[in-house]
């Protein structure tokens, strides 16, 4: 039996903690050392459409961060974020990984010369990765912290659109996880629209807006008249640190009010607030009060409260996106993937239900099965 090609999952802030769950996660599933709860292409639905598979992936990133991947992965399994004894049980591909590692520039560049020379030196950095380890293809995923958004077009590329533009000139598939410009800046428009590539964003939905794509449709559907929705986030780890500035905060919070004023109609009254808690680590708690009419406008309230570790609920959805998005490369899918709103607050289109997103996931999933022609 033939092996199957290999695949590379290239990781915009490798060492995190996203990016180490995702990491240990897929090793230990590739393992059988930990069932696939939460990964949602091993379901059914998607078993007929050529994913490529669990153990054919290869790990690599660019991270400020020197902290190794095994004992970032120890310190993760001291929070309770994943099982005691699988960094030991994984130290070979944690140590494999982290080596494919590379270091990448803490700030925008100055000017654009530095931009091309720094965008230029992170797209070898990935073909080089490819190339090393001969992968039929390269999917880069941005799962570094949330930056503030750019003031305007003229001003130098952040971050994350410096290595969207890398993902481009290496020709790789490119999902931005973050709420963090990437693709979206203006200047990258016309570079985004020629490159020939698949690419899906932005910013992950995996705890309160989950809920609240699921929550706002219902009033809709039911005619009940929202009056106010506000919400609270308490958070730590470097989440809750990059959260803490009001402008990181800003970048979050518009995509989780988008998810309101798409189902609702318009946007309540209320607002999102975010509070660095740094004792919480990568747990957080998120609550939300919904005041809401009833019929002859009797007053009501919903109140929710969501605890769940971010790191946990975010990496499967990578592993999901990865897959996905290195399956419509190879089925020469290219620009924005219709069908993956399910995944994020900020999506690029389709419905904003959560209901009618998974119904659209799977009408992706059909599409990518081979049988299908795997047409758009």
């Amino acid at each position: 039996m033939s092996t199957p090609p290999r695949t590379g999952l290239w990781l915009i802030g490798a060492r995190g903690s996203v990016a180490t769950t995702t990491i240990t996660g897929a090793a230990a599933l590739a393992a059988k050392l930990a069932p696939p709860t939460g990964l949602v292409t091993e379901t059914p639905p998607f078993a007929g459409a050529s994913l490529p598979p669990l153990d054919s992936l290869v790990f690599g990133g660019h991270d400020t961060a020197s902290c190794p991947l095994p004992k970032r992965a120890e310190a993760l399994a001291e929070a309770g974020v994943i099982p005691h004894g699988l960094p030991s049980a994984l130290h070979a591909e944690l140590a494999a990984a982290d080596a494919a590692i590379r270091p990448s520039s803490p700030a925008p560049a100055s000017d654009r010369s530095d931009e091309d020379a720094l965008i230029d030196t992170y797209a070898h950095d990935i073909t080089d990765f490819a190339r090393t380890h001969a992968l039929a293809r390269t999917v880069v995923v941005n799962v570094a912290s949330t930056e503030p958004r750019p003031g305007t077009p003229e001003e130098p590329l952040p971050a994350s659109s410096l290595y969207a533009a890398a993902a481009l000139r290496a020709g790789c598939p490119y999902v931005n996880f973050t709420p963090s410009t990437g693709l979206h800046h203006p200047r990258l428009a016309e570079a985004a629209r020629t490159a020939g590539v698949p690419y899906a964003g932005r910013d992950g939905k995996t705890g309160q807006t989950l809920l609240r794509s699921v929550l706002a449709p219902m009033f809709a559907q039911r005619a009940l008249a929202v009056r106010a929705w506000s919400g609270s986030n308490l958070l730590g780890g470097g989440d809750g640190a990059a959260l803490a500035e009001p402008a990181a905060a800003a970048a979050k919070n518009a995509g989780k009010e988008r998810v309101l004023a798409d189902n609702l109609g318009a946007l309540p009254e209320g607002e999102v607030h975010i509070d660095d808690v740094p004792a919480l680590g990568d747990w957080k708690t998120a609550w939300d009060h919904i005041a809401f009419d009833g019929f002859l406008g009797s007053r009501m309230i919903l109140q929710t409260i969501w605890q769940g570790c971010d790191s946990a609920l975010a990496a499967p959805l990578v592993l999901d996106l990865a897959r996905l998005l290195a399956r419509a490369d190879e089925q020469r899918l290219t620009g924005p993937v219709e069908g993956l709103g399910f995944y994020f607050k900020d999506p690029d289109s389709g419905p904003a239900d959560l209901h009618g997103q998974w119904r659209a996931l799977l009408g992706l999933a059909g599409r990518l099965t081979p049988a299908s022609g795997g047409a758009a």
